[in-house]
């Protein structure tokens, strides 16, 4: 089984949500959650 990450769990959720578009959030503590 291969293991999901923070980012990958947060753009799961959002696309389950019915989102295609987010606004970014410029800073350090945010970049964990743009990385594949």
């Amino acid at each position: 089984m291969s293991q999901v990450t923070g980012a990958q769990s947060l753009v799961n959720s959002l696309e389950a949500a019915g989102v295609d578009v987010m606004f970014g959030i410029p800073g350090g503590a945010i970049l964990p959650a743009y990385d594949p």
